[in-house]
């Protein structure tokens, strides 16, 4: 759990004489000495620099905080604040009566819902951090920005408040017919199949019922499914689009929103998509946003959407580290020789074809000549990859998760989101693009308190990325192999604490960019 911040005392200023107009030009002093002229604050407010109607005290705290390299991550509102501590949790101080109306929840008795709703956490001794921080805000209607790792429990932690959204609003009348009031987007078919399976579960005692809408399948089942009314959808943008576009998902009536793995869907290239669904939804709804990372295509989205003061709460850390359960091994090696390396690691790793192993390629066809190679040299493995039909992807991922067949070859579409238990080997066959999709792909084994082992292949070709690499073995102390150190540590455009930036924090109000238009004379 946080430790409860220590709360600074602000200067005592001598008092004043009770003069409106002394008054009156004091206040103005102080405005002019909080925002210089120069700079106009945009309209639209930045949500971790909102403008707040706060006393030159509160400024000088907040300064002294920035000094500390203590990062808000909440807005401050009568008296409140939400901040990350260097051990990674979060606390909430200020007013006794609003600390102790948002303080983390240490049971789930403590959270007082209903014996149904809780049903689907019996299986947990108590709520996980994102659990117990994002519940008493959530619960209390409050739009909210959550950053922490996936696999941290983040399906329940919206999951559970959008079940309580319900019931609430249709007050134990479940009409057939009914317009959903719920909304879950998602970035991929798989992670919207397992969000649908655990708030399937936890709707069931409650009467409350999903459906899932993605692309891939047939539209019939789910135009079906709508038509005779849901409380929640989960689904993908692509196909969620297109069912609104022909009229049979009506988003008219939601009053609750949540963007899982936000980052990864706007990386996809769905930023269009997702403007156009939260369009059609109800004005006055509650945002929830979820993201491993804080990337300023994010930033803009939640802006937009969400509440001026959402409040903005982090486990662990807006820079993405690797899992410390994970031991990570790096080889630099020729291209040509990631075919007898993968086939020699399956036979240390998987000899007995028992234990699950993972392997991740960067492309759709690679993961078709992967899995040919290997099953051509007598391996029982399964892939699941862009390419191949949904059915297909779904019998793949569930032969892999019970063990029928434990080796599978993934794009990244495996890399986020998914709960496989018990992986206990990551292979990279080909490094991702980012450092970013490595960590999360490592993500995949060493869950739940196990231990895990990630086996990476590192290429000439990925020499771009090697100082970022170098900074996530060094963080989490890592073995550093002479051969990586070859290619340089330099990290471009470094921002990032530990590797790098993924993006640049622009102002709102920041000059758009200029045109510049080159001659090609021969004059010039």
């Amino acid at each position: 759990m946080g430790r409860k911040l220590k709360e600074e005392t602000p200067p005592i200023e001598p008092e004043t004489p009770n003069d409106p107009e002394i008054k009156a030009e004091k206040k103005k002093k102080k405005r002019k000495n909080r925002e210089p002229e120069s700079t106009q604050q945009s309209p639209k407010r930045k949500l971790e620099e909102t403008e707040t109607q706060t006393s030159p005290e509160s400024n000088e705290r907040k300064k002294k905080k920035k000094e500390k390299e203590n990062k808000e991550v909440g807005s401050e509102e009568n008296g409140k604040r939400s901040e990350t501590h260097e051990d990674g949790l979060v606390a909430v101080t200020g007013k006794d009566a609003m600390e102790a109306k948002y303080a983390p929840l240490k049971s789930f008795a403590e959270s007082n819902l209903p014996s149904e709703v809780l049903r689907c956490c019996l299986n947990f001794d108590s709520p996980s951090p994102i659990q117990s921080r994002a519940w008493p805000f959530l619960l209390d209607g409050r739009d909210f920005i959550g950053i922490a790792a996936t696999g941290s429990g983040k399906t329940l932690a919206f999951g559970v408040p959008a079940i309580m959204h319900i019931m609430k609003k249709r007050k134990g009348k479940f009409s057939k017919g009914r317009n959903p009031l719920c909304l879950v987007l998602s970035p991929t078919r798989e992670l919207a199949q397992q969000i649908s399976d655990v708030l399937c579960d936890a709707g069931k005692p409650c009467g409350v019922t999903s459906v899932c809408l993605y692309g891939g399948t047939s539209k019939g089942p789910q135009i079906t499914a709508l038509k005779s009314g849901v409380d929640i959808v989960i689904g993908t943008p692509g196909r969620l689009k297109d069912l609104i576009e022909m009229g049979v998902c009506c988003l008219n009536d939601i009053t609750f929103g949540v963007l899982d793995e936000a980052d990864r869907m706007l990386d996809m290239g769905f930023e269009p998509e997702v403007r156009y669904i939260l369009g059609q939804t109800c004005s006055a709804r509650q945002m929830v946003m979820f993201s491993a990372t804080w990337p300023l295509s994010v930033h803009q989205l939640a802006q937009e959407f969400m509440d001026p003061n959402p409040v903005k709460v982090v486990v662990g850390s807006e820079d993405l580290a690797a899992n410390h359960d994970v031991m990570q091994i790096v080889e630099v090696l020729d291209d040509r020789a990631r075919d007898a390396r993968l086939v020699a690691l399956l036979e240390k790793y998987h000899k007995s074809q028992k234990n699950r192993v993972l392997v991740f390629v960067l492309y759709k066809v690679e993961a078709t000549r992967v899995e040919n190679m290997l099953q051509k040299g007598g391996w029982k493995v399964v892939s699941i990859h862009g390419n191949k039909a949904q059915h297909e992807r779904t019998k793949a991922l569930s032969l892999f998760k019970s063990g029928t067949c434990p080796l599978m070859i993934a794009t990244d579409v495996a890399a986020r989101g998914l709960d496989i238990p018990d992986v206990e080997v990551v292979i990279n066959y080909s490094f991702p693009l980012t450092t970013e999709d490595y960590v999360h792909r490592i993500g995949r084994t060493g869950r739940a308190g196990k231990k895990g082992v990630a086996h990476t292949f590192f290429t000439q070709q990925n020499k771009g990325l090697a100082g970022e690499l170098v900074n996530v073995l060094r963080e989490a102390g890592q073995i550093v192999p002479a051969a990586l150190m070859k290619f340089g540590t330099h990290v471009k455009k470094k921002e990032s604490k530990l590797y790098g930036a993924h993006f640049k924090e622009i102002p709102v109000d920041a000059p758009k960019s200029k045109k510049i238009t080159f001659n090609d004379s021969d004059d010039e």
